[in-house]
């Protein structure tokens, strides 16, 4: 299951946001966002620069 840390989120909102943006890709199911750790799990494989794009499309960043 490939976590993802993301910056920029805040409140329940965010979530909601980041996670339709990441269900929205092809391949990718069961997106559990925790917003206290700023981390995205899934099920699925999808090229991580994918992830970033969608991620960065809804304003917030993927950090390493």
């Amino acid at each position: 299951m490939p976590t993802v840390r993301i910056n920029g989120m805040k409140c329940q909102h965010c979530v909601g946001s980041t996670k339709q943006a990441l269900e929205a890709l092809e391949g990718v199911s069961n997106v559990n966002i925790d917003l206290d750790r700023g981390e995205a799990t899934f099920d699925g494989e999808v090229d991580m620069k994918t992830v970033r794009e969608a991620v960065a499309a809804i304003g917030f960043e993927v950090v390493d």
